[in-house]
């Protein structure tokens, strides 16, 4: 069994190293290639993707994980052994449905596709990535199509992302919160908007990455294993736990993007900079969900990076960076502003209360053009009549609407978007149980330091990787399943607060 073992740990090496160097290119499509490096990129992923598919679903490790279930089943469920085993043989049986030529042909179009969107976005050019969304579509039904018996089309995709989860089971949790959010925005935007004018001024980029560098590393994101670029949507990637970079993207005239930005895609790297160093190179040794990642990137981002606390420390530190544009701006003035409650065009520039109307439209319109009752040519028309039904505002032009994301230009239509909200629910649960472990916490932020936190975070969220299934992580460590409690309770205190609601 030790030897069998042994033969599975190498040959589970050998596939991550081709899956890292194929994350290594498109770290620098999306970063520094040229655009004429395109074509050649695709290829290139494409040949990566195929080759780690194709070793992936060899029958040997197929015969390798048969040969080990016995000793799986010996050995304790939490054990690190046994649960390599069990997560790599989920993954087993659901990749040996995908041909390879299916994978390759997929890692091909979608390389091509992001290109394309990157250029047709500043150019307001929806046509231009038109059928190339349409293939998308084709393709991602083609995926779950490999899946058959399934509730939903999109139950597979989401399963990709957020194992465990169903289409009825993520319509079931919007159903809910919808039902709190949508009066609580009634209410805030009732009221007049506060002002944040002190963030739209002229803040040279060079200073802005300074104090963002600043924060995180204060926050735990190590440097000495991780890097910053710039990138025209940003995103965290990973190429061994020793190397776990992110990206940030900034606006001279508005300091906000580029200051949560780039706490939220630390988030998601020191999630992964958390993980077990013994799963290095294996599938245990990544977030175990899009939606326990994403609560771990909107944690730091909003509910510390955003909090009265965090910036009764930092906002002196940010005058003496800024002292022209805040040195006459009081506390009382700035956070406000950076939890400003308004209806807006832009996910990533939304604020707490509204962001997740915003992914509730977006898991919609993948729903429809998924059970083909919206055609790809009529999305940015639906996009828009979704936008004025459900936040009162419309789009100018499709570079802030339909094209605003990349996900559907570079994956899948389907079990992109639900992670995101998911995140926001478990990532107030999580900060809720950790206060509790440590009632420190908050006072503690208000001194900059972060370090109970961090190891709270690291300990019971990080180190087990994919060890245990969302569903089975959120049981352990919170006692019970995802609730929507302990995120409407946070909100409502919070903004209750700002806004001076009864």
């Amino acid at each position: 069994m030790e030897a069998k073992l042994k033969e599975l740990k190498t040959r589970l090496h050998e596939i991550n190293d081709l899956n890292a160097a194929a994350a290594v290119l498109g770290w620098d499509q999306s970063t520094y290639m040229p655009p004429g490096g395109a074509p050649a990129r695709a290829r290139q992923m494409a040949t990566l993707s195929r080759l780690a598919h194709e070793q992936f679903t060899d029958p040997a490790i197929g015969r390798l994980l048969d040969a080990l279930r016995p000793y799986e089943e010996s050995r304790p469920y939490d054990d690190d052994d046994a649960s390599l085993i069990r997560v790599t043989r989920r993954d087993y049986e659901r990749l040996t449905r995908v041909p390879a030529g299916f994978m390759a042909e997929f890692q091909t179009h979608t390389a091509l596709s992001y290109q394309a969107w990157t250029e047709a976005r500043p150019r307001n050019d929806f046509k231009a990535v038109e059928p190339m969304l349409e293939k998308s579509l084709d393709l991602s039904r083609r995926l779950a199509d490999y899946f058959p018996g399934y509730d939903h089309i999109a139950d597979p995709l989401i399963a990709f992302a957020d194992y465990g989860m169903k289409t009825a089971d993520v319509r079931r949790v919007f159903d809910e919160l919808r039902q709190q959010l949508v009066p609580l925005v009634k209410t805030i935007t009732a009221q007049p908007p506060a002002d944040d004018s002190c963030l739209r001024q002229p803040y040279p980029e060079p200073m802005q990455w300074q104090f963002g560098e600043e924060v995180i590393r204060r926050f735990g994101y190590d440097f000495q294993r991780g890097r910053q670029d710039k990138t025209h949507h940003p995103f965290a990637t990973k190429f061994s736990i020793g190397d776990v970079r992110i990206t940030t993207r900034f606006q001279e005239n508005y300091l906000a993007e580029g200051m949560f930005s780039t706490m939220h895609e630390a988030g998601h790297a020191m999630y992964e900079q958390g993980v077990n160093p013994a799963y290095e190179g294996l599938p245990l040794a990544s977030g175990t969900s899009a939606g326990v990642h994403e609560s771990q990137s909107r944690l730091w981002e909003n509910l510390v990076g955003r909090s009265r606390g965090f910036w009764e420390y930092f906002y002196p530190r940010l005058q003496q960076v800024f002292p022209d544009q805040l040195g006459q701006t009081a506390l009382d003035t700035f956070y406000p502003a950076v939890n400003k409650v308004e209806p807006s065009l832009i996910r990533t520039d939304a604020d707490e209360v509204t962001y997740n109307l915003h992914v509730m439209l977006r898991f919609g319109l993948e729903l429809d053009m998924l059970e083909g009752r919206l055609a790809v040519r009529d999305l940015p028309d639906a996009w828009q009549a979704g936008y004025r039904a459900d936040l009162g505002v419309a789009a100018p032009d499709n570079r802030d609407g339909v094209l605003q994301d990349v996900h559907w230009f570079a994956g899948t239509i389907g079990g992109s978007f639900q992670g995101y909200t998911l995140g926001n629910i478990l990532g107030a649960q999580f900060f809720e149980q950790a206060v509790t472990a440590h009632p420190s916490i908050p006072d503690e932020i208000r001194q900059g330091e972060f370090g109970t936190l961090h190891t709270w975070l690291k300990t019971n969220i990080y180190q087990p990787g994919r060890k245990f299934t969302a569903n089975e992580l959120v049981e352990r460590v919170t006692g019970g399943p995802l609730r929507i409690e302990p995120y409407i309770r946070y909100l409502t205190a919070k903004y209750g607060q700002l806004y001076r609601l009864a």
